[in-house]
């Protein structure tokens, strides 16, 4: 997988290695709720924690066949530990989840890891509205429950596309870190923000498996340049920001633009290759549709590598601002965003305010909810071009 991704060697190895001591023995004297456990960073997370013997480890998410697979996977990679481990398959939405944590909810550390993170997934208003739900106010709930229960530690998963954000998804992580923040007054919290989980569900390098299983295309846009991590790092760089991440630290990557940014179609004729495909260009959807058929049997794959035109997507990633404060120093893989204490109150209320008038009338365009974004977000970059993904193959 490194390889695919453009490096040679895994990031954070001299970090984990230089506190691993310390790290299990902070891990196995505490007790962990995993929120959103079951996707591939909760999954990766999760599997962190408990290698290193928890005495109590609980696992929420809403996907019950995933948090299925989460358990057969730890069974038979790490096998059991004397801590209390269990999964819940519950919304974090919902008044059975209220009602989990009112039972207990003591937890010396809550993750959450639960996040609505395609781009595509702002092509409507209602999955729209959906986003803020889950990647914002279900946040603010969980982080309420947190400090009413006496939690020591609150982290939640960030995104690179909340820097500088150009697309709804960025800008609602945006928005939640100023949630975040106002609740760092009550609780110690800390964030971060990462690249792309190399082939991660739903992303596109997963799509590719996808597409090799089902014989068909390999599409991907040949201008857009991220950023990427393997999925042990994504959980290593997690567990890294929750234990040693000081109150409002976001903890980042430090990766060289030079040396790890690369195209998803770089990355496509990569993995055909490891695979022992030649990719073959294609002019057209239809034309690769109708090549999928017979080109794999000649040791060719077909491929179609266009100009990104859709709304949302950005160009290249970044992880900080020029206006944000670093600590380049504390570690030698990992970067550190040092924020300050400033919440808005009043903001953040108009905002909640706004969102719970929209849902009261049951309808609403998403020209509501950008708008808003942008009062929230001056400098937000968003721009609509009317295309989305799902009006691609």
């Amino acid at each position: 997988m490194l390889q695919l991704i453009g490096r040679e060697k895994e990031l954070f190895v001299e970090d984990i290695t230089t506190n691993r001591e310390d790290l299990s023995s902070i891990v196995s004297a505490s007790s962990f709720l995993v929120i959103g456990g079951a996707g591939s960073i909760g999954q990766a997370v999760t599997k962190e924690i408990f290698k290193r013997n928890p005495k109590k480890l609980h696992v929420v998410d809403i996907s019950e066949n995933n948090m299925v697979e989460l358990v057969r996977d730890i069974r038979s990679s790490f096998g059991y530990i004397d801590g209390d481990f269990q999964t819940f398959a519950l919304d974090i939405g919902s008044v059975e989840y209220d009602a989990f944590i009112e039972a207990d909810g003591r937890y010396d550390y809550v993750l959450n890891l639960s996040a609505l993170k395609h781009v595509r997934s702002e092509k409507d208003p209602y999955t729209l509205m959906r986003m803020i739900d889950v990647n914002v106010l279900n946040t603010d709930k969980t982080i309420k429950q947190a400090i009413s229960k006496g939690t020591k530690k609150y982290f939640c998963v960030s995104t690179d596309k909340a820097a500088n954000p150009v697309n709804m998804m960025g800008a609602s992580k945006r928005i939640m870190e100023m949630f975040l923040m106002r609740r760092s007054k009550d609780m110690k919290i800390s964030t971060a923000r990462f690249a792309n989980v190399a082939f991660s569900d739903g992303s596109l390098l997963h799509g590719f498996n996808q597409r090799i299983h089902k014989k068909q295309p390999i599409v991907a846009p040949k201008d857009i340049k991220r950023y990427f991590v393997t999925p042990r790092e994504s959980g290593e760089l997690c567990l890294m920001s929750c234990i040693y991440g000081d109150n409002m630290d976001v903890f980042f990557p430090k990766l060289s633009e030079n040396l790890h940014l690369i195209t998803f179609a770089d990355i496509a004729v990569k993995y055909l290759k490891e695979l022992g495909y030649e990719p073959y260009l294609c002019e057209t959807e239809e034309e690769a549709r109708e090549l999928a058929g017979t080109l794999p049997n000649e040791g060719k794959w077909p491929c179609l590598f266009t100009p990104s035109d859709t709304t949302g997507e950005k160009d290249f990633e970044e992880f900080y601002t020029k206006e944000e404060v670093l600590d380049m120093e504390r570690f030698l893989n990992l970067g550190i965003i040092k924020n300050e204490f400033y919440s808005n109150n009043e903001k953040l209320e108009y905002f909640e305010k706004s969102i719970n008038s929209l849902k009261l009338k049951k309808a609403w365009k998403k020209e509501d909810i950008v708008s808003l974004f942008f009062e929230m977000i001056p400098d937000f970059g968003h721009k609509e071009t009317g295309k989305y993904l799902d009006s691609k193959m």
